[in-house]
């Protein structure tokens, strides 16, 4: 991690690109994209204060960065702590790759050191990829959520997380027990929840892996604190789906066993939500919550294709998501690149626009957290990336031909990636630079 001093009062310079809205699924002029080039991006105090085109005055410590990219730091919904350790993991689907990478990895997180060296890794591989706010599974152990918390309230960053909860199927050493898991988590709750620019995440691993009275446990802390989140997963994998059916046959689907706990609400976030149908939908868009769509890893896991557009128009927010170790990069570009391909072979062509928007302002307001990140509004913490438009001989080259703005931005969505990322700052401070 690097940080530099902070001043009071900052100026950046470059093409400041944010939304002041939700663009169009395929419009590539859209009056919610706002662009100004050459502009400066002032923070006071670790807040944006304004944008301007004229040079400020002396009062400001400014950074010229004319010619690069200036964006809101990237969110990223879905994403695994201890999972770095197994991505580019070879040859099985979900349930057989939990089993044979993800678990073992996950079991030596009950070691409080691997806990805290392993959120430290995490977290600051997160900045070097220009993401800045996530959404987190730690492990089952306590440990590894306090250490991630820890670790994350010392760079200052937007997190939400929270201890897993597995209470079957899965090995001894990952299986936690109804009383004892409630006694952590209200424990964490108190200790994290609110917490600098901490959240709490009632996180159930996915239905199979916890039993009804988990479940159940789950949403009664949900109920009984609206403030927290909830996350989990939901029909990721066909097979899933139907281990699922098994297991809760009174369930009208997968999503139908969290909704019967109470556990759909405006802060649960649910990813992959590939095999949903449109009841699944309608229920979806009444609760609130919203899907966190993991395009890397679905693709690599071979779990199926999102339908992305059924989502818009059902109503329910969509969030981008890296979900790795499934997922095979940090970077969301990388992950939104692969999110346009995989609504291309559904026949659908996502704009930059749409997809930025996914992991900047629209994940933001999915967490109810637009106030706070997700854009240059007057006001929110300068969680703030800036990045090369293009590096190497292909992507400038591409550059240079590219005739209009979307053009320009969808070339750097597809072609970029950590490489490209000059330098990550939250809340105003300077935690990476390359």
């Amino acid at each position: 991690m690097t940080a530099s001093a902070t001043p009071s009062r900052l100026a950046l310079k470059g093409d400041l690109l944010d939304f002041t809205g939700t663009p169009g699924w395929a419009e590539r002029d859209s009056a919610a994209v706002r662009f100004q080039p050459a502009s400066w991006l002032l923070i006071e105090g670790g807040r944006i204060v304004g944008t301007q085109a004229e040079e400020p005055d002396e009062s400001w410590t400014k950074q010229d960065h004319s010619g690069r990219l200036i964006l809101p730091g990237f969110i990223d919904t879905h994403v695994h702590c201890p999972q770095l350790d197994v991505i580019a993991s070879y040859g099985t689907e979900l349930l057989d790759w939990l089993n044979t990478y993800t678990f073992p990895a996950e079991q030596r997180y009950a070691d409080p050191a691997v806990a805290a060296a392993g959120a430290a890794r995490f977290l600051d591989a997160l900045l070097a990829h220009g993401t800045t706010s996530a959404v987190v599974f730690p492990t089952v152990h306590k440990v590894s959520a306090e250490a991630l918390f820890e670790a994350a309230a010392t760079r200052g960053m937007r997190l939400i997380a929270g201890k897993v909860l597995m209470d079957r199927h899965a090995p001894p050493a990952l299986c936690d027990d109804v009383a004892q898991a409630e006694r952590d988590s209200i424990d964490l709750i108190d200790r994290f929840h609110g917490r600098e620019r901490l959240a709490y995440a009632v996180t159930v691993r996915f239905a199979p892996t916890s039993t009804p009275a988990q479940l159940a446990m789950a949403g009664a802390l949900c109920r009984a604190d609206a403030s927290l989140y909830m996350q989990t997963h939901v029909a990721e994998n066909r097979s899933e789906v139907e281990w699922v059916r098994q297991l809760f046959p009174e369930a009208r689907s997968y999503l139908d066993v969290y909704a019967r706990e109470g556990l759909l609400h405006p802060r649960a976030v649910l990813a992959h939500g590939i095999w949903l149908d449109d009841e699944d939908r309608r229920v979806l868009a009444a609760s609130g919550a919203q899907v966190a769509f993991c395009p890397s890893s679905n693709l690599f896991l071979g779990s199926g294709l999102f339908d992305w557009v059924a989502a818009r128009a059902a109503g329910f927010a969509v969030s981008a998501a890296s979900d790795v170790g499934g997922g095979t990069s940090l970077s969301m570009q990388r992950t939104l690149a692969d999110g346009y391909k995989v609504q291309a072979l559904a026949g659908q062509r996502l704009s930059a626009w749409a997809a930025l928007h996914a992991a900047t302002r629209g994940a933001a307001e999915g967490l109810g957290l637009q106030q706070e990140i997700g854009h240059f509004g007057v006001g929110t913490l300068a969680d703030v990336c800036i990045w090369d438009w293009a590096q190497g001989p292909v992507a400038e080259a591409r550059f240079q031909v590219a005739r209009e703005l979307h053009e320009k931005v969808f070339a750097w969505m597809t072609l970029s990636d950590e490489r490209n990322l000059v330098a990550s700052y939250v809340a105003g401070r300077q935690r990476y630079q390359r």
